[in-house]
C-alpha cells in the first residue's frame, strides 16, 4: 500500500433515505472509496481513504453533513447506535503510521466537539498513554466513564459520537436462515474470541450474524463460515455472506480462490482496488 494515505471507517446512523445518503457521498469528496448502506440496521458504512490533510477535510466535510441533517429522535435499526455519527475510526494502513493515524483522530475530534457541541468518546490509544477498546465505550459511555471531549451530557438530538485510532480491520456478516435469534445470539458468542467481535441480530425473517475481524489475516472469513457452519442445526443453512466496507488484499490471498463468492469477497472490493 503507498505510505502517505490513511483510512477512515465512518458509522453514520442513516441507511434508509437515498437522497440523504447521496449528499452525505457528495461531502466525502474524492476520499470516498466506498459505501456500505442497510435498511435494517438503519446505518451506512463510508470508507474514506487519501493523504492527511485531504482526509481531514473530508471527513469533516462528511460529519457535518449528518450532524446537521440528522436526528437521533425518532431513528430505528437493529444496530446499536448512541448517536447519529456513531463510529468514527482512522486507521493505519502500514504499522509504522499508528501514531500518526492517532494525530488525526485528535484533529478531527476536537474540531467537531468545539463546533458542533457533540460528546466525544476515543478509543484506542488514549492522550493519558492508556488504552480503550470501543466495546468498552459503548458499555461504559455516561455510565461512569466521562466524554473526552465536549458536553458531559449527551445531546438528545445528535447523541455522542466515538472516536477511534486503530489497524485495519474487517466487517463481515452471515445471513442464516432456519435459526431464531435467541439462537444466532448462542452462536455469535460461540464464535466470539479476543480477534473476532460478534453480534446476532433479527433481519426480516433471517438471523445475520455480525462480525469484526481484528485480524482478518490469520482469523479469515472462511475460518469464521466454517465455525458458524459447524454449530447450525439440521434444519439452518447459511444463505449468503457479506462483506461491509472493504479488505485488504492480503485477506484475500490468505483465501482459496474458489471461496471468494462463497464468502461474499471479491476483488473488487479490496483496499487496493479503490486506489
Amino acid at each position: 500500500m503507498t505510505t502517505n494515505l490513511f483510512e477512515c471507517v465512518i458509522n453514520i446512523s442513516e441507511g434508509r433515505n437515498h437522497d440523504l445518503l447521496v449528499s452525505l457521498d457528495a461531502h466525502a469528496g474524492a476520499s470516498l472509496r466506498d459505501r456500505h448502506s442497510d435498511h435494517f440496521h438503519n446505518r451506512s458504512v463510508f470508507t474514506l481513504i487519501n493523504t492527511a490533510e485531504s482526509l481531514i477535510q473530508d471527513v469533516s466535510s462528511l460529519l457535518h453533513c449528518a450532524y446537521k441533517n440528522l436526528d437521533l429522535i425518532g431513528h430505528e435499526g437493529v444496530h446499536p447506535r448512541f448517536g447519529v455519527v456513531d463510529v468514527v475510526p482512522f486507521v493505519a494502513l502500514e504499522s509504522e503510521q499508528h501514531e500518526q493515524a492517532t494525530e488525526l483522530r485528535n484533529i478531527v475530534a476536537k474540531e467537531v466537539a468545539y463546533s458542533e457541541d457533540i460528546s466525544i468518546f476515543f478509543y484506542g490509544p488514549l492522550q493519558n498513554g492508556g488504552f480503550r477498546t470501543l466495546p468498552e465505550v459503548r458499555k461504559r459511555a455516561f455510565k461512569g466513564l466521562v466524554p473526552d471531549l465536549g458536553p458531559s451530557t449527551p445531546s438528545p438530538h445528535k447523541g455522542a459520537s466515538a472516536f477511534g485510532s486503530r489497524p485495519i480491520l474487517v466487517a463481515w456478516n452471515l445471513w442464516v436462515g432456519g435459526i431464531s435469534l435467541d439462537k444466532g445470539k448462542e452462536i455469535a458468542k460461540g464464535i466470539r474470541d479476543p480477534f473476532v467481535r460478534t453480534l446476532a441480530f433479527q433481519v426480516g425473517d433471517q438471523v445475520q450474524i455480525s462480525c469484526n475481524l481484528l485480524s482478518p489475516v490469520s482469523v479469515t472469513p472462511e475460518k469464521i463460515y466454517w465455525a458458524v457452519s459447524d454449530l447450525l442445526p439440521d434444519e439452518a443453512q447459511i444463505d449468503r455472506a457479506e462483506l461491509v466496507g472493504l479488505a485488504p488484499q492480503e485477506m484475500l490471498e490468505a483465501i482459496p480462490v474458489e471461496k471468494w463468492k462463497m464468502l461474499g469477497l471479491s476483488p473488487s472490493t479490496t483496499i487496493e482496488s479503490r486506489l
